[in-house]
């Protein structure tokens, strides 16, 4: 056995080189660049921390991408996080998008929850609009409510407008899609989540349209859609709670459909029918690449929704219809 003795000065030195050593590792850890997707592991931020961005979509503007999502404590709801990237591996925090309000008499004070948050750009208003599925504080998930709030810059504050039930209807899960013409619609779980509906907005994109229609009633929620070569594409999700599923792909000619379910699974490769142990949120156009899209799903964690993983994953069309294909690892040549 050997024996060490240390002066006191001595333990000083050493807990300052041990500190320094610390910080250099965290600094070094920090500034790590992304090259590649991994679905399902941890996410880190440009500092060094996790990713908190849930439900969520992304949108491009003047040369980055801007990530919206659901910032989660470990169970609570706790508003919406914007993210700011370049390549779409490494993300930047930016703000608190979207902060809970601590006026009890608001529709979005602490203790409500705020869901599947979606962010568009309003070029005739010059205004970033925002909506998501709101449940009011105490209400569990009775409200079924539409939240839209708006900015003037990307990356907010954004200012809560109102919450309502667009045309009377119940409404949960959610996005927005706008189409090639500029309208923009907001396509939406109802009637306890058996109908799924599109609403057209308003010119400003703050409310909807009086024209409203239900798409079909097969209690669908996670409502993802985009548009290739004239034909709209729609991935969702079954309703199973936090546990996950076989996502169903429907196609149509026409926004307002009819929407056709095909009997093709969109998923391809391990763990297929319960959508890689994910959730269907958005899809995802990549910027300076033909036909190339992103499927972006959680993979809920309810016992600390903060730690819910990323599902991030590239689509391929096969026969004419579009394929999510798991992969461990990829990037964006693989488009």
């Amino acid at each position: 056995m050997i024996n060490y003795f240390f002066t006191r000065s001595d333990l000083r030195c050493l807990a300052l080189t041990a500190c320094i050593g610390l910080s250099a590792l965290s600094t070094s850890a920090q500034s790590k660049t992304v090259s590649d997707f991994t679905p399902g592991a941890e996410w880190f931020d440009t500092k060094g921390e996790i990713i908190n961005a849930h439900g969520g979509g992304v949108i491009y503007d003047n040369g980055k991408y801007y990530w919206f999502g659901e910032k989660r404590g470990r169970h609570a709801s706790e508003g919406v996080n914007v993210y700011s990237s370049t390549d779409l591996y490494n993300w930047q925090y930016e703000s608190l998008a979207l902060a809970q309000d601590k006026d009890t008499t608001s529709d979005i004070t602490v203790g409500c929850v705020m869901e599947r948050p979606k962010v568009i750009y309003n070029p005739a208003t010059k205004k970033y609009v925002m909506w998501f599925h709101l449940e009011l504080k105490g209400k569990g998930y009775s409200a079924a409510r539409a939240g839209v709030a708006v900015s003037d810059k990307v990356t907010g504050p954004f200012r809560f407008v109102r919450s309502f039930r667009p045309n009377g209807n119940m409404s949960r899960d959610m996005t927005l899609f706008v189409d090639k013409d500029g309208s923009a619609y907001h396509i939406y779980s109802s009637r306890e989540n058996y109908d799924l509906r599109i609403a057209k907005l308003t010119k400003d994109f703050l409310d909807v349209t009086a024209e409203d229609k239900m798409l079909f009633s097969n209690h669908r929620e996670a409502p993802a859609v985009f548009q290739q070569d004239g034909k709209y594409y729609m991935i969702t999700s079954g309703c199973t709670g936090w546990a996950p599923n076989k996502a169903v792909l429907h196609t149509a000619t026409s926004v307002w459909g009819p929407w056709e379910a095909s009997k093709v699974n969109p998923m391809s490769g391990p763990g297929a029918d319960t959508t890689f142990g994910g959730q269907s949120t958005y899809i995802l156009p990549v910027r300076a690449k033909n036909n190339a899209y992103i499927f972006l799903a959680d993979r809920w964690n309810p016992r600390n929704l903060k730690d819910s993983r990323h599902l991030w994953l590239p689509i391929r069309f096969r026969d004419g219809l579009p394929i999510v294909e798991w992969a461990d690892k990829w990037t964006l040549d693989n488009f």
